[in-house]
This record gives structure tokens, C-alpha cells and sequence, in this order.
């Protein structure tokens, strides 16, 4: 899975694609475990080897340049989908990525349903277990899924729906021109007849599958686009019949947990585990050896307690006595760690971009800007913590679990196990959140070697809330410096930008100490100002914890830092902040992101995914009229706005805050602005938007991960703060900016809503106080002096 980021974090350089370049082309095949029986048709995107691939590839694609899946691994074009339709006409869509609440399934599946011109109570979704050969990349992460596979789906439905009608033709023997497919009927106009999509699907299984097929009109769409579709889940997650990975039963189950590690990179010394055993229901107790660091995503190791009942499992942990040797970062002190960044932010760093004459025009410039921005670790805390049940038995191991990535946990558990991948079966539950958290797949592993240890059984591994706070994947924290060198008119023309933090690539290889392309490519290298003289640099910074993606991963402290400096640069030269970033940003343009240093760009091709100018300033405009700009507030009240790429979409936040005499921060309303190109599913978009706003205000306000002597200080949601409901505004607003025809590319939609939302927050504050945040979570600095 991990790959491509593994040569990334050992060589520091660009990523490269290694596996065969591909494109889809449609096949029939057969598949019982989707049938539930025999007479039906199956049809599937599957893949062509590069020999095979036509002249409609671009010469870029050709050089194994570009993925399809670039990010966060893989770089095969794209997955096989299936889709069946049964003798009773029910449509079944597999699903090949992961349910989080961002509507995945609804989304595929009314994609396949609007080609099909299928009749939606009729439809219903499969989830995929984790098979790479078959459904290619299953990674549900950085905001890919719809942007990747739309137009595949619309392919599979138009395809099976010329099927359809070509048999329906080939029974009443008249030509299929004169057959038409509307809402799972097909009709012969000129006799009458009609016939149902069961009553030909085994017929059409047997001819040969369309070599083009004709996509329908957009203006004909019955689903795609109107927003009239709900979540396909939601009546079985509202009424709890929804099983999530911690819903997950088997018989004979038992119940394990495992004391880990306090300390990234520690060990176990030694541990007495007598009281524990001294607890009833307890089966057994033992060691689990942890992977040396870089640990990628292998367990920590630790001791396990696998027992009759989850109670007298974490009984039996709270009684073991451990001695730890708490490794190389035992004196990991995130207030010592954030002095060392800011210290290497304010020297020179390794240059990862520049433009013009940095130095020389700083020297000219009438004055000069400086700040500097923190961000803090952060952790994901999904609602439903890591959870996984594994049974490894007879050489044969499978896995149930609430995973956003199923192929690298089937990959690790290969590993850990010393299985062949045949052997190894990972089953994809409903996730309560992820948020990055639950694409590494450390919790499933240690569930099956708990399995393994007691001799088959299955066994279920939950984390508590307090493991997930003390043992995840965490947002880097990062330091960010930002100068820059006023003309008479208060524009700049000379930008220094130094991001220090660090990387993801941590967890790979030996601490590469420098952010990876895919991180530099999150809003920094990228930036789309309009001023002559740019440098970027990224000084040195060790990592002393296992860092990992979270909901937009770098965008949030690059965002960040540049939005809040915009506010600060238009202050200093007492200009109207959102007239300010407007004219940073330029007229409308398109930006080939190579060409100022983005090599990365999100796994696109820069030709088809351009950094467009005139999109941006579109969703500050939106943002801005809705949150009514300009207008007079009442004193202790501000308006702040912030815009910002990623995952090639456009959003801005116009967030109003007021700020009482105490200092205590209110947020009053949002508007959030999306311009993600075509819009599949309005309804998920602004629900994305709506749930992007409550965690961005998270991280603005409260949330907040910290370290003392290599130990995380939070336990749980009483010291890592999430926005209660009562600190949610009042309104929000989405504005659905639409762009792009369904035929084009589309953007993300589950990650980029974040990054805008906590400078928005901060600026507002400045509006309603004159007191500048310059890091987060804001607290008390919204107080006065």
C-alpha cells in the first residue's frame, strides 16, 4: 500500500510510479458472493495492460507519470466496480471503498443507477472485502473516491443498460434502436411491449459488452446532481441495525487489550502479571513485540489480555505491573520541541521553491512584515475508536474491521503472520468516522496475533478512548514563519515562507526530517499569489511521534500561516482583508502547479487539473456575499475570511465570531463556499461542508494534543476538546459554487472544507478585538492584555 511514500521518505525526492500504467475497459464476469445465485447479469470495469492501451491516453499517462490513485499509494489507473442485476431485477453496486458517514456507497450507487436508468428502491450496495487484483486501489482517502471512479461508474451503468436493451431487442426480435430503458423497463414503443430488467439480465450476461457506449445527457439525469437522494445507510444507522467494527459478533468470541507502550519507541522490560491473572475471565496473558522505529504500521507492541469479556479484560490490564524502557524519545516535550521549531523557521532551510529575487527585493521594499504561526498535534478521535476481530485458524486468517484502507491491513497481516495473501481475508465494516485515523491498520494486526495466540479463536480488539489519544497517528505540529517586504501601495513584492515540521514520512523510513513532496504540495509550494519574488523553505525537524494523515493533512497549518498573514499584510496596509486577498490573488488565470513547484499536485495531471485563479477569487466572493461583507458590526463582534486549494477544489469560509469581555470566543454563523467542479451528490457536499466546519472549528478553538517526557497529557474528550453543540453556530451556510460539465474533472470534496475554517475564525477575531491568533487552538488569546 505504502510504497510509493516509503521511496518518497528514503530518498526524499518526487514520487515515481512503479506498477504498470492501465486504463479501464468493461468485461462481463461472474461472481456467486454478488449474485446470490445463478441467472444474472455481472458486469465490471477491468483492466487492460499497458500494450493495450489506446492512442486516447495521453503521452503523460503513457510515462506512468500521473495516477489515477497517486496518493496516498498505487498508482494503477483505476479498480474494478461490479454490478449485478438479479433475476428480480434488484441492482446490486459493490462498493469498493470504505463508509465513514461521507456517503460513499449513495454516491456509486446512484452514479450507476442514473446510467442504468435503474428504478432506486430497486438498487442496493455491497460493501468490498480488500482484494487489490480485483477492485484495484481501496484506499479511502485524500478526497479520491467520486473524483476517481465517476465517470468509470457512469461507463459501467451506460454499458449494462445497452445490454439490457440489446437483448430485450434480440427476444422480440426488433431492432435495439427501438428499444428503450427508463426507470427498470425496458419498452418496445411500436408493439407495446415491455419487459423488466430481471427478465433479460441472464440473456444479456451472454452478449459481448458494448466497445463504446453513450452516456446520457446531463439535463436527462434522474439522481446525479439533484440532491434528492439520501444516505442509502440511514435508516439502519438511525435505528441501530447499522454494524459498525465494534458491532461485529462471532461465536466463541473473546475480548483483548493490550497495554502499550507509553512512549513511542519504548519497550517492554519486564511485567508481573499475577494480579492480573487473579481476574475472572481471564484466558491469557503475553507479550506482544512491537516493530522498531520507523514502525510504519505495525503494532507498538506491549502486553496483551485476551479474555471472556471486554470488563475483565481492562480489569486485568489495569492490574498489570510494567517496567518500561521508554526508548529514544522519553524526553519528548512538545513546549521544549515547538522553542527548536521556531528556532529553525527563523534561520534558512532546504529551498523547495523560488522565484525572482527574494533577498534583493526584501532590501527595497519600503517595509517589512514578519510573523510567525503555531500549530499544535492533533489526534482524529473518531467517535468509534479502532476496532477490528480477527480468527486465525488453520493457517488461514479473516479479519473484520473498521478500516479505511483493507489492503494494507490484508498486507500487514501477510506479514505479520507469514501468510500468502490467500490466506488472508480482511472484511470492511461501517466506520464510525476515520478521519485518516483508520487508514493504518495497526489495531486489526494485533487483534489477529491475539487470535493466533489462543489458538484460533476469534478474537475482538477495541480501543478505549484513552488508548486512541495515547497511541495514534498524529497531526504533525508545525511551525510557521512568513515574511514579507511592502511596496508604497502595501503590496508585497517579496514573499519568504519557512514551514517546519515534521513528516509523514516518519513512519517509513529513518526520520527523513524534511516534509515530503505530497505535504509541500498541501498549500505552500503551491501558493497562487501574484508577487514577483517567492521563496519557500523547509527547515530540518525530527519526528518523536508516529505522525500520520489527518482530515486534510498539511493543508491545516500551511493555511493556516498564509491566510492569517494575508489578514495581518492587508491590516498594515489598511486595506479591506477579503479586497486584499483578491488582488494577492490576482485576475483569473490558470497555473500549471509544476511550473512554481508543486510536483505533485495530488497524483493529477497539471493539464487537466490546473490551479485556476479565477475559482478561488469565485468561492471568496460566495463566502463573502453570504456572510454580507462590508456590513457595520456591533462592537465585540468581526467578520474574518479565508480561501485555500486543496485536493483540486475551491473553498473560503466568512466565519462571524463575537468575543465577550472575558475573551471567550462565540462563532455567530459560517458561510463556506465549494467550487469542486461537477456535483454528484449536493446533499453529501453540504453535508461535507457542514461536518468540515464543526472539526475546523475544533482545531481553531480547543483541540489540542500535548507531550511531556514522550507522553501524550491527554486522556480523553475532557483534555482533548472537540466543539461541543453548544458551541457550534447558529447558522451555517454552504454555497454550492458550480463549475465544469459531468463529463470533466472533478475535485474533492471530503478534506478541503477544513484548512479555511480556523484563519477565517482567527481573523474574525482580530475584526472584533485588534488581538491577533497566531496559534492554535485560540484559548485565551482572544483576552485582553
Amino acid at each position: 500500500m505504502i510504497h510509493e511514500l516509503k521511496l518518497m521518505a528514503e530518498q526524499a525526492s518526487q514520487e515515481s510510479a512503479t506498477q504498470p500504467a492501465t486504463r479501464p475497459v468493461l468485461a462481463n464476469v461472474s461472481r456467486r458472493g454478488i449474485l446470490g445465485g445463478a441467472g444474472a447479469l455481472v458486469l465490471a470495469l477491468s483492466l487492460r495492460s499497458p500494450a493495450q492501451a489506446d492512442e486516447t491516453q495521453t503521452k503523460e499517462q503513457k510515462e506512468h507519470k500521473y495516477g489515477a490513485d497517486g496518493m496516498p499509494h498505487g498508482w494503477r489507473d483505476d479498480p474494478k466496480v461490479f454490478i449485478a442485476i438479479a433475476p428480480d431485477g434488484t441492482v446490486t453496486v459493490t462498493n469498493h471503498r470504505s463508509e465513514m458517514g461521507q456517503g460513499v456507497r449513495t454516491s456509486v450507487a446512484l452514479t450507476v443507477a442514473d446510467e442504468l436508468e435503474a428504478d432506486w428502491p430497486k438498487v442496493k450496495v455491497v460493501q468490498a472485502w480488500g482484494d487489490e487484483q480485483r477492485f484495484g486501489n481501496q484506499d479511502t482517502d485524500g478526497s479520491r473516491s467520486l473524483r476517481h471512479f465517476f465517470q468509470h461508474f457512469r461507463h459501467a451503468g451506460a454499458a449494462m443498460r445497452a445490454m439490457l436493451v440489446e437483448a430485450a431487442a434480440k427476444q422480440w426480435g426488433v431492432p435495439a434502436s427501438e428499444v428503450t430503458a427508463k426507470n427498470h423497463t425496458l419498452t418496445h414503443a411500436k408493439s407495446g411491449k415491455t419487459l423488466g430488467y430481471g427478465d433479460v439480465a441472464e440473456a444479456a450476461g451472454k452478449l459481448p459488452v458494448p466497445a463504446t457506449v453513450t452516456l446520457k445527457d446531463p439535463k436527462d439525469f434522474r439522481y446525479i446532481g439533484t440532491g434528492k437522494i439520501g444516505l442509502i445507510d440511514n435508516f439502519d444507522i438511525t435505528t441501530g441495525k447499522a454494524v459498525y467494527g465494534a458491532d461485529t459478533k462471532l461465536d466463541g468470541m473473546l475480548y483483548a487489550t493490550i497495554a502499550r507502550p507509553p512512549v513511542y519507541g519504548g519497550t517492554v522490560k519486564s511485567f508481573d502479571d499475577s494480579d492480573a491473572k487473579k481476574v475472572a475471565g481471564v484466558v491469557k496473558i503475553f507479550k506482544i513485540d512491537g516493530a522498531p522505529i520507523p514502525s510504519e504500521f505495525m503494532p507498538l507492541g506491549g502486553v496483551a489480555v485476551v479474555a471472556k469479556n471486554t470488563w475483565a479484560a481492562l480489569k486485568a490490564r489495569e492490574a498489570l505491573k510494567i517496567t518500561w524502557d521508554d526508548g529514544p524519545n522519553a524526553t519528548y516535550d512538545t513546549d521544549v520541541f515547538r522553542k527548536e521549531l521556531e528556532e529553525a523557521a527563523r534561520k534558512p532551510g532546504k529551498v523547495v521553491r523560488t522565484q525572482g529575487d527574494v533577498d534583493a527585493a526584501m532590501a527595497k521594499a519600503k517595509t517589512k512584515v514578519v510573523a510567525e504561526y503555531f500549530v499544535p498535534h492533533l489526534v482524529q478521535a473518531p467517535m468509534e475508536p479502532p476496532a477490528a476481530i480477527a480468527r486465525v485458524k488453520d493457517g488461514v486468517c479473516e479479519a473484520w474491521a473498521s478500516t479505511q484502507g483493507p489492503q494494507a491491513a490484508n498486507d500487514r497481516l501477510m506479514k505479520a503472520l507469514n501468510l500468502p495473501d490467500d490466506k488472508v481475508t480482511v472484511n470492511v465494516t461501517l466506520l464510525g468516522g476515520g478521519f485518516g485515523r483508520k487508514s493504518k491498520p495497526d489495531y486489526v494486526v494485533e487483534a489477529a496475533l491475539c487470535s493466533r495466540e489462543v489458538g484460533g479463536a476469534p478474537v475482538k480488539l477495541a480501543w478505549t478512548r484513552d488508548d486512541d489519544i495515547h497511541h495514534g497517528f498524529y497531526h504533525t505540529i508545525s511551525a510557521e514563519r512568513i515574511e514579507a517586504g511592502l511596496d508604497e501601495k502595501g503590496m508585497p513584492v517579496a514573499w519568504l515562507h519557512r514551514s517546519c515540521a515534521p513528516t509523514i514520512g516518519s513512519i517509513f523510513a529513518p526520520d527523513p526530517k524534511h516534509e515530503l513532496p505530497f505535504e509541500l504540495g498541501m498549500g505552500l509550494v503551491n501558493t497562487p499569489f501574484s508577487i514577483p519574488n517567492m521563496r519557500m523553505e523547509n527547515p530540518e525537524a525530527a519526528a518523536h511521534v508516529r505522525i500520520g494523515w489527518f482530515r486534510s493533512v498539511s493543508n491545516i497549518p500551511h493555511a493556516f500561516a498564509i491566510q492569517s498573514f494575508v489578514s495581518e499584510l492587508a491590516h498594515a496596509a489598511g486595506r479591506d482583508p477579503k479586497d486584499y486577498l483578491l488582488d494577492l490573488i490576482g485576475p483569473p488565470k490558470t497555473i500549471d502547479p509544476t511550473a512554481i513547484g508543486d510536483v505533485w499536485n495530488y497524483g493529477e495531471d497539471p493539464s487537466r487539473y490546473p490551479i485556476d485563479t479565477g475559482r478561488l477569487r469565485g468561492v471568496i466572493e460566495a463566502a463573502a456575499k453570504g456572510a454580507g461583507w462590508g456590513r457595520q458590526m456591533p462592537k465585540g463582534r468581526g467578520l474574518g475570511i479565508a480561501g485555500h486549494y486543496s485536493f483540486v477544489t475551491y473553498t473560503a469560509v466568512a466565519a462571524e465570531v463575537e468575543v465577550d469581555e472575558k475573551g471567550q470566543v462565540k462563532v455567530q454563523a459560517i458561510d463556506i463556499a465549494v467550487d469542486c467542479g461537477p456535483q454528484v451528490n449536493p446533499e453529501r457536499i453540504r453535508s461535507q461542508m457542514e461536518g468540515a466546519v464543526v472539526m475546523g472549528m475544533g482545531l481553531a478553538l480547543t483541540s489540542e494534543i500535548t507531550f511531556k517526557q514522550g507522553r501524550a497529557q491527554q486522556n480523553n474528550f475532557d483534555g482533548y476538546e472537540i466543539i461541543r453543540i453548544d458551541a457550534a453556530p447558529k447558522v451555517v451556510r454552504v454555497h454550492l459554487v458550480p463549475t465544469g460539465k459531468y463529463d470533466g474533472p472533478l475535485g474533492g470534496v471530503g478534506e478541503p472544507g477544513v484548512p479555511p475554517v480556523a484563519p477565517a475564525i482567527a481573523n474574525a477575531v482580530f475584526a472584533a478585538t485588534g488581538r491577533r491568533v497566531r496559534q492554535l487552538p485560540i484559548r485565551d488569546q482572544a483576552a485582553g492584555a
